[in-house]
């Protein structure tokens, strides 16, 4: 396992007050957290919580039909957003180290996202940090895609024993993560880890989006219903070769391959 590189991790410090944020009707800061959108507008749009602070924990592109859409919309109303490995193979061009299960997807629709992303937009997802310190309140929260020794590609679902080593040393009461596209809450000694699961490409055994909220203290998971129709029909028009076509189907209608 690698170490932590502390180098690379950006914080947040001035930008927004730490202290507790309350509006004129006395209502405490409410933040949205959300992962793995893949390119799914349909989803992001539909995203039924009003929220004062949007986070998004990577994987903006990739699988989906609409990754410009989403990549602007991130671009203009998150305040938090950390690089995936997705995002980190459209904008610097490289594998972006799935699964084989995975793989032909991974690369057909790959090829699409990067002939669709302006230079602007794939400078936006070189330019995502890969890890990010902040507090909020009387919180510390540490912020990456996958874990923490290694944020892009590390994959550890919430069963791993291999949180108890991954969060020890991180300097946060809130691990937030994402990259497995599942949802979980798990409390390891004095620190949570939460991953609100996938926006864009659930893999739940159902079509529901999923996400995350923080408020006062509390992270609560939820899922919404979408037009996943909609999603599939604009996939289709893409001309993807049959069985990557089928297999992005499948995973959005069933939320597993």
């Amino acid at each position: 396992m690698c170490p932590l590189k502390r180098s690379k991790v950006q914080k947040i410090e001035d930008d927004i007050p730490n202290a507790r944020v309350c509006d004129q009707k006395g209502k405490v800061l409410k933040i949205v957290i959300i992962a793995d959108l893949h390119g799914n507008y349909e989803a992001l749009q539909a995203l039924p919580e009003g929220y004062d602070e949007l986070w998004v924990l990577g994987d903006l592109v990739n699988y989906g039909p609409e990754p410009a859409a989403v990549v602007n919309f991130v671009k203009d109303k998150s305040t938090v957003t950390v690089r995936g490995n997705h995002d980190h193979s459209i904008g610097y061009d490289v594998d972006p180290r799935c699964t084989p299960r995975y793989h032909k997807m991974a690369e057909a629709t790959g090829q699409y996202t990067a002939s669709v992303l302006s230079s602007d937009q794939k400078e936006f997802l070189r330019q995502l940090p890969l890890q990010v310190e902040l507090q909020r309140q009387d919180k510390r929260f540490y912020v990456c895609h996958a874990k923490p020794s290694d944020p892009l590609y590390g994959y550890c679902p919430e069963d791993s024993d291999d949180w108890v080593r991954e969060v020890d040393g991180v300097p946060a009461d809130v691990v937030l993560v994402g990259h497995t596209h599942t949802p979980f809450i798990r409390r390891i000694g004095g620190r949570l880890v939460v991953n609100p699961g996938s926006l864009g490409q659930p893999k739940t055994g159902k079509p529901d989006a999923c996400y995350a909220v923080w408020a006062d203290g509390d992270c609560e998971l939820k899922s919404f219903s979408y037009a996943v129709d909609k999603t599939v029909g604009r996939l289709q028009a893409l001309s993807f070769p049959h069985d990557v076509e089928k297999d992005l189907i499948t995973v959005l209608r069933t939320g597993s391959v």
